[in-house]
């Protein structure tokens, strides 16, 4: 018997019965998935969470036939009768209960259903709101309910492996400081105390830090985190984290320890993971891909020309490359036959990330060159940009020339555009990477203050620290993001351990004295007790289910998220309040 059955009214899950229970007396409990009247007989598709299995009413037994007769979609059954082998000629290869059938002795129905808005089919092609405001039968399809199987593999594989290696689960406050270094937080007012107000937590991280003051050493949990932000398809204003925290380790230790939890996930999912994994640092994945999260499924890294196109005539080339910009390209191999309303559409396409033009150079069939910068170029010249971009014959180089930052992000998302286009991406391939030396801070032209890259608390690489006074954006951090297929599934770090250094970072953010107590000041005051070394590292659950299920969105890998308008189509949240709770709140709405 399922070990997951332990009740009355059943003592098998039907999806789980096979040609082994053939003769067995079984009472099955679940879902009409479909009724077949075939004259002589009806056929019932029973459903649990496990499949679905074919249950024959005969008339023979009219009590039971007579049931079956006035039963519709979705109504809750228990059955009563005997596993038989399928009539030959009949059996559902398509099925794992396919060869068998349960021949009804008994019909109980324990509850009537409406007709649903939607049908309970796997390939569902209906508005993503209607499946939100019915989540609770969307998750009846097969597909939603394998996601939330994966999640929990997923996360019971994890607790074990963290079990393994010595950390201690730990919960920490959802109800907290706001310490507003971050994305924007979501307050909730104190009712006892006016005017005052929690912040949900964006992420542990403080108390994963004061945990290891407090000697604990090796701490995980996994955490909820909210985070008021706009949305897409990878973001909710509450997510689940793998937060995990350790004392007296450096940062080989914990990518090492990363690589053999991920490899033991896939594990368990039947799959096998290389490690370790690649490195690449901040500087090289821009310079190559165009993004500090690359996707290196394929290639098509980007190439800087700037040394050979320099002093060539072409004034676009030449006035960006002496006002200290470069010139980069990508070969977009066969994409030579690209017509030139194709061409103008990603001159378009970059356009969007700032990019003022695109230049192109298609090699035909037969090797010649077709451009129309190409008359500006020597021949010497095309052949050394032709060579440098691995080009052949029907390939097209396509070119951006701007200062740095742009040239590399328009060209890394023309890169990824052309690889979807193209179909260049193997998804049936798991590849993950590495990104280290992170810049320490960046500059914010609006706010005009230095911001961290990552979060206040990183520290600084020991090559670079003494860069901090006099050239701060040149400091590396001491931080590390794993990235898979393109996206960033965790990011952490070595942390600050001395509160020396800690109050000179807040300081280099612009943070005052005043401002640093009363935010932070517990955070400090803990480190005066004795603070170990200690780093750690966070995934994002979400995004990572989202990728082992082959989703596009992280909607379908959690029980009920919210829409793009954070919204909950189910409950109506959010919604309005009494004028009793706002003035027990000491809130006015105006």
């Amino acid at each position: 018997m399922d070990k997951s059955i332990r009740h009355s009214r059943r003592t098998h899950s039907g999806g789980l019965l096979n040609d082994c229970n053939v003769g067995e007396k079984v009472t099955l409990a679940g879902w009409v998935n479909r009724r077949r009247d075939h004259g002589g007989l009806i056929f019932i598709d029973l459903r649990d969470r496990n499949g679905v299995v074919q249950v024959a009413a005969d008339p023979k037994n009219k009590e039971a036939f007579k049931i079956a007769e006035k039963i519709r979609d979705e109504y809750v059954l228990s059955v009563e009768g005997e596993v038989s082998l399928r009539p030959e000629g009949t059996e559902n290869p398509n099925l794992p209960t396919g060869k068998i059938e349960v021949i009804a002795s008994r019909i109980s129905v324990l509850n009537v259903a409406k007709t649903p808005p939607f049908e309970i089919v796997d390939d569902l092609n209906v508005d993503e709101n209607l499946r939100l405001k019915y989540r609770y039968l969307d998750i009846r399809r097969k597909p939603m309910l394998d996601s939330l199987k994966l999640r929990h593999q997923v996360v019971t594989t994890v607790r074990n492996f963290l079990n393994d290696y010595g950390f201690i689960e730990v919960e920490t406050p959802f109800l907290t400081k706001s310490t507003p270094e971050g994305a924007r937080d979501y307050l909730v007012p104190s009712r006892v105390h006016p005017d005052h107000f929690y912040a949900l937590p964006q992420s542990p991280q403080l108390f994963k830090q004061i945990l290891m003051v407090s000697g604990i050493e090796r701490y995980y949990q996994l955490a909820r985190c909210f985070r008021d932000e706009d949305l897409r398809a990878d973001r909710q204003p509450e997510h689940t984290q793998i937060d995990m925290e350790m004392s007296f380790v450096e940062q080989d230790d914990i990518l090492s320890l990363v690589e053999e939890m991920m490899k033991r996930v896939f594990e368990s999912l039947g799959m096998n993971l290389e490690i370790p994994f690649e490195r690449l640092n901040y500087d090289e994945a821009m310079e190559k891909y165009g993004s500090d999260k690359p996707d290196v499924r394929f290639g098509m890294e980007l190439v800087d020309v700037s040394k050979i196109v320099i002093n060539s005539g072409f004034k676009v080339f030449d006035n960006v490359i002496e006002s200290g910009g470069v010139v980069k390209g990508i070969n977009a191999k066969g994409c030579g036959k690209f017509s030139r309303s194709q061409i103008d559409v990603l001159t378009k396409f970059v356009s969007v990330y700032g990019a003022k033009g695109l230049a192109w150079i298609q090699v035909t069939e037969d090797g010649e060159i077709k451009s129309p910068i190409s008359k500006f170029f020597s021949k010497e010249t095309i052949d050394s940009i032709t060579k440098t971009l691995d080009a052949n014959s029907g390939d097209l180089l396509l070119f951006v020339a701007d200062k740095k930052e742009i040239a590399c992000e328009s060209l890394g998302q023309l890169r990824l555009h052309l690889a979807k286009e193209m179909d260049l991406i193997d998804k049936t391939t798991y590849k993950f990477l590495w990104i280290v030396d992170f810049p320490m801070f960046e500059y914010d032209e609006n706010e005009k203050r230095h911001k961290a890259h990552h979060h206040p608390f990183t520290s600084p690489n020991e090559k670079t620290i003494s860069l901090l006074d006099k050239e701060p954006l040149f400091v590396k951090a001491n931080a590390y993001d794993l990235v898979l297929n393109g996206v960033e599934v965790g990011g952490g770090s070595i942390r600050i351990h001395s509160q020396d250094l800690q109050r000179k970072i807040f300081s280099l953010l612009g943070l005052s004295e005043i401002d640093i107590n009363e935010k932070f000041g517990f955070l400090i005051e803990a480190f005066q007790y004795g603070a170990p070394p200690h780093g750690g590292i966070a995934f994002g659950l979400d995004r990572l289910i989202m990728l082992l299920a082959k989703k596009d969105t992280i909607r379908d890998v959690m029980a009920f998220p919210k829409t793009q308008t954070a919204t909950c189509p189910l409950t109506g949240a959010p919604d309005k309040v009494t004028d009793k709770q706002l003035r027990e709140l000491h809130i006015r709405v105006k």
